[in-house]
């Protein structure tokens, strides 16, 4: 910038976003307010870190072991949800989605004051269609019955849409959100959980009617968290509307996909959480793997942070400590590239 005036966070997002001048490396989850919605506690269970065998609304028991950085569906065989795929209507029922003013009040006050010029309102929504599916079903069985009963798949992906968009009404009458933040993983951290042709036969068009949904209710961004291998998707993430594809693992060969897909979309992570997030870390170890992700990646269509999926760590410090070396590594760059 010619005239040393600093970009605000959400010009500087939007110059990284659209190929443009930013002037510094967006921080991780600067740019955004996070939350859980009432509608999403109710429907993942809501279970703390140590909390075991809480059954949600969907009738699926949820596990936090203690020391693990999420929940997990309890899959034992007296627990999976769905037992037949054949009769997966006499095993799934939709939950009441409606709510009260009462019940976002909460929610309302924990963004009051947010100026929404500069910070995107980001309500946050998981689980997502594919770990619905196995959440309810198992994942091996999940994968089977997409290959040997696609017609009951669909009819239950179709199920899962239906309640999604009365969810998507909920938020958008309470909320009137200008982002959104998604939740799906798709893979391992070295494969997608089945072949691109398959996910786009079962997940592409339910998806972007999804998204295109709460775009066509004034939601400017979407962000999906996949902390996985899914670099072979990324064409279908585009078409299906997502705008920032958070949790990208190192694996995913970020460099190459830039080089593929730069302006398309945004690829948020580079920075495995496992490599930094840990009782034993450092400052050095911190400002070593910003560094290595910032410079292998550089500045446009890449947003530096670590993998997991929300503005979070495991143990405490960490993802402030990243946030800080990306803003100490910005000066380095910039200056070394003559930016």
């Amino acid at each position: 910038m010619g005239d040393n005036t600093q970009l605000s966070v959400r010009q500087n997002l939007l110059e990284t976003l659209h190929g443009g001048h930013p002037d510094r490396f967006v921080k991780q989850f600067e740019f955004a307010e996070v939350f859980f919605t009432p509608i999403t506690l109710n429907k993942i269970g809501g279970p703390g870190p140590g909390m075991m065998g809480v059954k949600n609304a969907w009738g699926v028991t949820i596990n936090w072991p203690e020391g693990q950085p999420g929940q997990f569906p309890d899959h034992s065989a007296d627990k999976v949800v769905i037992k037949d795929i054949e009769h997966w209507r006499d095993y799934v029922h939709m939950p009441d989605v409606s709510t009260t003013d009462e019940m976002w009040e909460p929610v309302l006050a924990s963004i009051d004051g947010i100026d929404r010029d500069e910070t995107y309102i980001a309500p946050w929504v998981l689980p997502g269609l594919f770990e619905q599916c196995h959440f309810l079903g198992e994942i091996k069985n999940t994968l089977l019955n997409m290959t040997l009963y696609p017609d009951k798949m669909h009819e239950l992906i179709d199920y899962l849409v239906e309640f999604e968009l009365k969810e998507a009404d909920e938020i958008i009458t309470h909320l009137h959100p200008n982002a959104l933040f998604h939740h799906d993983d798709w893979g391992t951290q070295t494969s997608t959980f089945m072949s691109p042709d398959m996910f786009a036969e079962f997940f592409l068009e339910p998806y972007k009617t999804i998204y295109g949904y709460y775009k066509d209710h004034g939601v400017e961004l979407v962000i999906h968290h996949s902390d996985s291998y899914a670099a072979t998707l990324v064409p279908y993430m585009i078409e299906m509307g997502i705008d920032i594809w958070q949790g990208v693992m190192e694996e995913n060969d970020i460099p190459a996909l830039l080089e593929k897909y730069k302006g398309q979309i945004t690829f948020m992570g580079g920075i495995n959480s496992a490599h930094v997030d840990y009782k034993e870390w450092t400052d050095e170890a911190i400002a070593a793997a910003v560094k290595k992700a910032c410079d292998a990646c550089g500045p446009l269509s890449f947003i530096p942070g670590t993998t997991m999926g929300e503005p979070h760590s495991l143990c405490p410090g960490v993802y402030e400590a990243v946030s800080d070396a990306i803003g100490a590594y910005s000066k380095t760059y910039w200056e070394e590239h003559n930016l």
